[in-house]
């Protein structure tokens, strides 16, 4: 096991999209999800956004990612972009 997979192997992952790639080395993910009310048990739409760490900058506005959690970088910022799920379609 190559040292990258094993520093991922007990981290919690999650798959959002870009909605922010303005700052440098960093990314906006906004985390969609869909849970049951607890009282009413109606599915309601639930999301939160994430500050992930892109160190080359190759992820952009509307990309599909995978983020992992890492070592926290700055107040904001403790999750690190690990892979590319769909590139954005351009309209």
């Amino acid at each position: 096991m190559t040292e990258a997979q094993q520093a991922t192997k007990n981290t919690r992952t999650l798959v959002g999209k870009i909605v922010s790639d303005k700052r440098a080395k960093t990314v906006t993910v906004l985390v969609e999800r869909r849970t049951a009310h607890p009282l009413y048990g109606k599915i309601v739409g639930r999301s939160r956004k994430y500050h992930a760490h892109d160190e080359k900058g190759e992820y952009h506005l509307g990309d599909t990612v995978e983020i992992a959690e890492s070592r926290p970088m700055s107040k904001t910022k403790s999750w690190v972009v690990t892979r590319l799920v769909e590139k954005a379609r351009l309209v």
